[in-house]
């Protein structure tokens, strides 16, 4: 995730342990993948109520950006900064393998360098990456326009063999209800060079980092 921000902003980001109670002024936060407490808990619950997290949930209500990814996903929902919660995959068993994600809102901070419908590739490596929510909550991401990515097929269908954990209506992403937090499972850093697999994630963080710099 280092690697990725540098890339795309220039720059190495400020790297903010847990247990700090103070956040430097930015303009993006993120929250890595990994493993918080071993998730022997359940994913990201301990990890969200780390000190910093609450400097986290007031940045978040000032407007400022925070993507959470993969942990950093589980962590946002556990905190209580978006809907839902990721339960153990459907099969039972640890993934990691690429999957197919379709673009459903490309929003001016987060997706802003890719095209609503279209397909990019990135690698998943979760044990509980399940997306869970109830009826209504499902129903208000979709009618707010706040699912951000959907699992898919490679031509972009939504089919059950394409959706790798069973996430509920194939949700692979969502924002929260003012757009400037985002949550997914799969891992853009881990493609942003031919070199390592894929570029498919290059365009997220190339856009994040035109969007800020547009806003300044």
């Amino acid at each position: 995730m280092v690697m990725a921000l540098k890339a795309a902003f220039g720059a190495p980001p400020i790297e903010v342990w847990h247990t700090e109670t103070e956040l430097p002024e930015t303009d993006l936060i993120v929250i890595p993948g990994g493993f918080s407490y071993g998730d022997y808990l359940r994913a990201g619950a301990m990890a969200a109520n780390a000190p910093v997290i609450g400097q986290v949930r007031r940045a978040a209500e000032r407007g400022v950006a925070v993507l959470g990814v993969c942990n950093g996903f589980q962590v946002l929902c556990e905190a209580g900064l978006l809907p839902g919660a990721l339960m153990r995959n459907a099969g039972l068993k640890f993934i990691c393998k690429d999957v197919h994600l379709r673009i459903e809102h490309a929003d001016a901070v987060f997706l802003g360098g890719y095209r609503e419908g279209d397909v990019m590739r990135l690698p998943v490596a979760h044990h509980d990456g399940n997306y869970f929510a109830d009826d209504a909550s499902l129903d208000r991401l979709e009618g707010e326009g706040r699912v951000a990515v959907r699992y898919c097929d490679a031509d972009g269908k939504l089919t059950d063999a394409a959706n790798p954990n069973g996430s509920q209506r194939a949700i692979a992403g969502i924002y929260n209800d003012a757009g400037n937090v985002l949550g997914m499972m799969p891992h853009p850093e881990d493609a942003i060079e031919d070199l390592i697999g894929g570029t498919g994630g290059k365009a997220l963080f190339d856009g994040v980092a035109a969007a800020l710099a547009g806003a300044a």
